[in-house]
């Protein structure tokens, strides 16, 4: 599919990401509508961090605990160590990785930037993740062996698929091709947290449409999955860390968790 055009003046999800997290690849729009966000979630920048150390507990146990080696990560986001393929890579350097996202910053630094171990392999598709036939039938899903078990990946992403029929639509089609022993990671924002409720509302008329969930709705995306223990709870409390076991609950605005394949 054609690249999406890069637009400094309209805020774009990822590019907020990363100017929260304290990076350098956005614009004044991005920038604007992320201190609007604040204003309402002002706990935002500590729940990112926490998903993303999320999204490496995720990776690590997945890849060392499973066994899982090909992961197709939709929602990449600018890059930030550490990236998937450097957790994945650390356990197996034979792991491959297909990132997604639809940002053109994105896709510039991806290239750049996410390079593989190179006994493994690394691609990058740009694409939406409403567009699953075109994820799917990429040329870059090629560097990911169909008949072997994929962990998928939709963290901080679900939350702007407002719709549960459209949400459930893309998941289905996404696990479809793919074997008994794959994995569904995901994480979205909370309907349990007032922050996120108000920082949803904020992204909606930032023009980036977004939507809470409570914690059925989040279980029910897996549905015909097997969700591992602890089962669909916020980020900071999924295997946790040490330092994750230190945030608290008040300031994680995302829920998580991990189904398999049967």
């Amino acid at each position: 599919m054609p690249h999406a055009e890069l637009n400094t003046a309209v805020p774009h999800s990822a590019r907020i990401y990363d100017y929260l997290l304290g990076g350098k690849d956005n614009f004044e729009a991005d920038r604007a509508a992320a201190a609007e966000i604040v204003k309402s979630s002002p706990s935002l920048p500590i729940s990112m961090r926490a998903n993303r150390r999320y999204m490496t507990r995720v990776a690590g146990h997945l890849a060392a605990e499973l066994g899982i080696r090909q992961f197709l990560d939709i929602g990449t986001g600018l890059p930030t160590s550490p990236n998937l393929h450097e957790v994945v890579q650390g356990v197996d350097p034979t792991a491959r990785v297909v990132y997604v996202d639809n940002d053109p910053i994105v896709l510039t630094h991806a290239r750049a930037l996410l390079t593989s171990d190179p006994a493994g392999s690394t691609a990058y598709l740009d694409a939406d993740l409403r567009d699953v036939a075109g994820i799917l039938g990429s040329p870059e899903l090629a560097t990911l062996d169909p008949a072997r078990p994929v962990s998928i990946s939709l963290i901080a992403v679900l939350q702007f698929i407002i719709d549960e029929d459209e949400a459930h639509k893309i998941i289905d089609g996404l696990l479809a091709p793919f074997p008994a022993g794959s994995t569904l990671a995901i994480s979205t924002v909370t309907a349990h947290n007032e922050q996120a409720v108000a920082g949803a509302k904020t992204y909606t008329a930032r023009g980036i449409p977004a939507k809470a969930r409570t914690d059925g709705e989040v279980t029910a995306l897996f549905r015909g999955l097997q969700l591992l223990d602890p089962g669909v709870v916020l980020v900071n409390r999924w295997r946790p860390a040490v330092e994750d076991a230190e945030v608290e609950d008040y300031h994680v605005q995302m829920s998580g968790g991990v189904g398999v394949k049967r």
